[in-house]
């Protein structure tokens, strides 16, 4: 039998809508407050930072929502994405499971983000803006919007968390190459970034003090907007061709998954391959075992309550309902950038809430030796965030070998690890260590939390 699966659709076969599974849940997400009146928001008070279309797609409860052609057009570049059973790593693990994994690396940036980079990019264009502004953690967001102001004619400016600015020059330069401009944060050019700066010169950063950096600016110009890429309902929306193209991958395979892993930190890839699974099973299809895996240094599903918070560290944002760490929570700098937000993705934290998925929390060292037995095996070398997903993985291939189970797992490998080699240096050279975080920091965050009470 021939090791190497791979299941490719026909381009024709690629989605021409998104999958929105607020249309599916069994009870609606708890409403986004504003920050100073703590009453749901409107269109307007989001106006500000996003075109119209993004906003209503935001609120939308269709469920679905058409894929404009000139997004559709770009993303023909590399989707429909590849689909690969790893026999390899079966034979290596000696599991009866089937281990399937959709491979989001293909993509110009290397990763999954461009799937909502794109159609971001030109929405702003269609509404006019000749700018936007964001954050990126490991890079791979920042890379991703630069790629998509590329092609649609936008200037991009981006906010790299200090401690990736400093661990990937590679992402950097990746970005300029596009035509962004990378800027270090926390730094001197905003407000929010001057305060942190007067209070500790060495911050290593964190992706809701490079939010409100980005927010602030964004706020400040008529010609410019925000773009997220993870966490909001649009971006999670975009991210739903992975699975939906998943799906008719596995009916090539004649199979069903019956334990879906996707590693999570703001929630955007997770999100991509396992909702249109969830959506199915809400609306009575098969259940699937939904495991989220988040990084034991910032484990927001894990150890941080549900309740509202902002999603930036200087509170310029409204008030989501999430899992969260506190908005001045600061992880430690491990190598996964891409996992060290203090919330999780309000959807996300919804199902948790209504038991439709469950979350583990893993230590970097774990994760990588999990990324290089997959790469020993499978030749692709996973990114730290995506060494999180493989490490779910194989823990669900190893519990099917012991119990004798065979289980179909399907998991997200959401980018490659070609700009992150410092970190498997590191690895190799015994340099890469399990960071813990703060205790008392911690609770000094949660502590801060703002008090909301039900919306009128």
């Amino acid at each position: 039998m021939n090791d190497t699966v791979k299941y490719v659709l026909e381009e024709s076969r690629m989605p021409k809508a998104w999958y929105n599974l607020q249309a599916d849940l069994p009870t609606p997400l708890p409403p986004v407050l504003h920050p100073g009146t703590h009453q749901p928001v409107g269109p307007d008070d989001l106006a500000p930072l996003f075109p119209m279309e993004l906003i209503l797609q935001e609120v939308s409860t269709e469920r679905e929502i058409d894929i404009p052609e000139p997004v559709r057009d770009v993303y023909r570049q590399w989707r429909p994405a590849p689909l690969y059973r790893a026999r390899r790593l079966e034979k290596l693990l000696q599991t009866p499971a089937r281990i399937y994994y959709k491979y989001e690396g293909v993509s110009p940036a290397g990763s999954h983000k461009p799937n909502t980079a794109v159609p971001q990019a030109f929405y702003n264009q269609q509404a006019g803006v000749k700018k936007l502004v964001t954050e990126t953690g490991a890079g791979q967001w920042g890379s991703s919007l630069a790629f998509a102001g590329a092609l649609f004619g936008i200037d991009v400016q981006v906010f790299m968390v200090r401690v990736s600015y400093d661990q990937k020059p590679y992402r950097r330069a990746l970005m300029e190459t596009y035509g962004a401009r990378c800027i270090a944060s926390p730094s001197t050019e905003t407000q929010s970034g001057r305060g942190i700066l007067a209070q500790r010169p060495d911050h290593p950063g964190s992706l809701g003090i490079a939010i409100s950096e980005a927010v602030e600016v964004a706020a400040g110009r008529d010609d410019t907007k925000y773009a997220l890429g993870s966490v909001l309902n649009h971006v999670l929306l975009h991210q739903t061709v992975i699975g939906q193209e998943a799906l008719l991958q596995l009916e090539m395979a004649d199979d069903y998954p019956d334990v879906i892993v996707g590693c999570t930190g703001g929630g955007s890839n997770f999100a991509g391959i396992a909702f249109p699974f969830i959506g199915a099973q809400l609306r009575g299809g098969r259940k699937v075992d939904v495991i989220a895996v988040e990084p034991a240094a910032c484990p927001s599903l894990t150890r941080g309550p549900y309740a509202y918070d902002f999603g930036d560290t200087a509170h310029l944002t409204p008030l989501t309902k999430m899992h969260t760490l506190g908005s001045t929570f600061t992880p430690p700098g491990f190598h996964a950038g891409g996992l060290r937000y203090h919330g999780m993705a309000p959807m996300v934290s919804h199902l948790k809430e209504l038991g439709l998925i469950t979350a583990v929390a893993h230590h970097q060292t774990k994760c990588f030796d999990a990324g290089v037995m997959f790469a020993r095996a499978e030749g692709i070398l996973p990114a730290p965030e995506a060494n999180h997903a493989v490490k779910g993985a194989i823990d669900e291939a190893i519990r099917c070998r012991e119990e004798g189970t065979s289980r179909a797992i399907l998991f997200n490998l959401c980018g490659h690890g070609h700009f992150d080699m410092q970190a498997y240096i590191d690895y190799f050279g015994g340099k890469l260590q399990d960071l813990e975080y703060d205790e008392g920091e911690l609770a000094m965050a949660l502590a801060g939390l703002p008090s909301v009470g039900a919306p009128a």
